[in-house]
């Protein structure tokens, strides 16, 4: 009875069936602008990467832009890249500026606009953040420099999948896969964050307040279960890829520490890397909160806050 529940449910989900709107739940005073991770995209071959997630916030009153940049780049070319889209939503909406949202490597690249173009920003939400680097990257990283050409290897296939992806989506933009796997390893990411250091906690795994030095309000959340549903086939390859966190939380590919930034809102949602974004076309674990559902919330958070 349990697995028919299930599969009704997930039905539901895939058809995009939800409740009704609450007017002006979401309406933020400013636009929200969502940002994507590595091997990301805004839409690609008809297939949303945030799944479902901007038409719902827009259904109670959120302004919502989904930015395009490079799928696998280093996160200053990225954030440069999101800066330019900012401004242009700036000019073409006439608001002051935005609430930025990204996911994995989303997260340190909105961290870069903020910190860079304060002015830009209201708020910094990081979701499944790369904040204190990756373990699967420090991997990657080791064997790209330690194993005769293995780094023309990775960075064959992987340049390959993000000139896919960019092809498919609305992009344009140049790929450099050992460049961004470089800027998400713990040495890299480290020493970014001493650059760019707002929102970051002093410690690996602490807290830090919601509002930084530069006036901007950051906040995050993660999961911390890499297999969620069994209809789900990537939870294969995040179930694999968790192994190397030795136990440690971890959505599959960021441990629930590294993602920490600003005001933590939860570090353990039954939700693992893809989850975040309600991926694989909303395929999650059914017996927690509906990834949408910390959206909408995040965004009437923002609202509450005048942002």
């Amino acid at each position: 009875m349990k697995i028919v529940i299930h599969a009704l449910l997930g039905a539901l989900l895939l058809l995009g069936l939800s409740g009704p709107a609450t007017a002006g739940y979401t309406e933020t005073r400013h636009p929200i602008v969502l940002v994507h991770g590595l091997f990301g995209f805004d839409t690609a071959a008809g297939v949303d990467y945030w799944y479902r997630i901007p038409e719902e916030l827009r259904r109670s009153g959120a302004q919502v832009y989904v930015a395009q940049v490079s799928a696998a780049e280093d996160t200053v070319v990225r954030g440069e890249q999101l800066a330019r889209q900012v401004e242009t939503i700036l000019a073409s909406t006439g608001a002051d500026s935005v609430n930025l949202i990204g996911h994995s490597h989303g997260g340190p690249t909105i961290r870069y606009v903020a910190s860079v173009y304060p002015q830009y920003v209201s708020s910094v939400t990081s979701v499944g953040g790369v904040n204190w680097g990756a373990r699967l990257a420090d991997v990657l990283q080791g064997v790209a420099d330690n194993v005769p050409f293995s780094g023309n290897l990775i960075a064959y296939l992987g340049n390959s999948l993000a000139g896919l992806i960019d092809l498919f989506s609305s992009g344009g933009n140049e790929q450099d896969i050992l460049a961004a796997l470089k800027a998400l390893t713990t040495a890299e990411t480290v020493a970014f964050n001493q650059q760019y250091p707002e929102g970051v906690p002093a410690r690996y795994c602490g807290d830090a307040p919601r509002v930084a030095s530069n006036g901007i309000s950051y906040f995050s959340w993660s999961g911390a279960k890499p297999l969620t549903n069994v209809l789900d086939p990537s939870d294969v390859l995040l179930g694999a890829t968790s192994i190397v966190f030795l136990g440690e939380p971890n959505d599959g590919l960021v441990s629930s520490c590294s993602s920490h930034l600003g005001m933590v809102i939860r570090d353990d949602y039954r939700m693992n890397h893809l989850d975040e974004v309600n991926q694989v076309l909303g395929l999650h674990d059914l017996w927690s909160t509906d990834p949408v559902t910390l959206y909408r919330q995040q965004a009437n958070r923002l609202k509450n806050y005048n942002f």
